[in-house]
């Protein structure tokens, strides 16, 4: 038999940056380090880190949108549907953020609408109280459903009700000491979240992303009343 020839060299292995899911793993959870793409091979959404001739690239893959609004121009070529894929992907991003933030939440045992009341309050500073309507302001309920919510976190002592100096008929809703810890771990826990769905983009593309957000947001809240 012969010897390998140049012709016989096979094609290097792609490598693949340790990101994402593979940060479990105690073995490649060092930065920097690269592990056979076989290993991580669909476990990372919709793109991949290739190490290619000494150097790091982003590739981007074909992900479900671009498979919707291909059927759809082939379907119906008359419309422009280009919103959808700039929507579509929002409203997608949207559902994986849900699950961050509920399995975040869960970790320290609240519901999304306690985490919303609790960072509010403790968003207010010192002494963290805020009156019903202030609050209603912030999480956008309605004054009944509110109610329900303060009495559900009151009984869990996560808030608790004072008179309002300011009205003798009114009242004042402050966060506990249990309240403010809650409020601030879980909101550690859902950063953590956070940076996870954003790992691929870098710190410029982050801020630019963020303010072509602000650009589509900023009139919806801003409206007149």
């Amino acid at each position: 038999m012969h010897g390998p020839g140049r012709g016989d060299a096979r094609a290097p292995v792609p490598w693949i940056g340790c990101r994402g899911p593979a940060r479990g793993n105690p073995e490649l959870r060092a930065t920097g380090v690269r592990v056979p793409a076989a290993i991580l091979t669909g476990i990372y959404l919709d793109v991949k880190r290739l190490h290619i001739e000494g150097s790091i690239r982003l590739i981007s893959m074909e992900d479900e949108v671009d498979r919707l609004v291909a059927a759809w121009r082939r379907e119906r070529p008359d419309l422009d549907v280009e919103p959808l894929e700039v929507l579509s992907r929002v409203s997608r991003l949207a559902r994986h953020l849900d699950r961050a933030r509920r399995l975040a939440f869960s970790e320290h045992g609240l519901e999304p609408w306690e985490f919303d009341v609790l960072t509010s309050l403790r968003r207010a500073g010192a002494p963290y109280q805020l009156s019903p309507g202030q609050l209603l302001t912030q999480t956008l309920v309605t004054s009944g459903t509110m109610t329900n919510r303060i009495d559900r976190l009151a009984k869990k002592g996560l808030v608790e009700r004072l008179p309002d100096p300011s009205d003798r008929r009114g009242v004042l809703v402050r966060l506990t000491g249990d309240g403010r810890d809650r409020a601030d771990e879980s909101l550690a826990g859902l950063l953590e979240q956070e940076r996870a769905l954003l790992a691929e983009l870098s710190r410029a593309q982050r801020s630019e992303l963020a303010a072509l957000l602000r650009q589509l947001t900023a009139p919806f809240d801003n409206l007149p009343g």
